[in-house]
């Protein structure tokens, strides 16, 4: 049980840094980047 458990954590680790970089080289942190910003700003009531 404990291998297959390793095995999955594993493959889930692969999948994110997968999908991490991914996201990285399509451009996606400063798109998500200026979002959040804007999340803030407006929650504080500045924007």
């Amino acid at each position: 049980m404990d291998k297959e458990i390793d095995v999955k954590s594993v493959l889930l680790l692969l999948l994110f840094t997968f999908l991490l970089v991914a996201g990285i080289n399509a451009g996606e942190v400063q798109a998500v980047w200026k979002k959040a910003i804007k999340v803030c700003l407006s929650c504080m009531g500045l924007g």
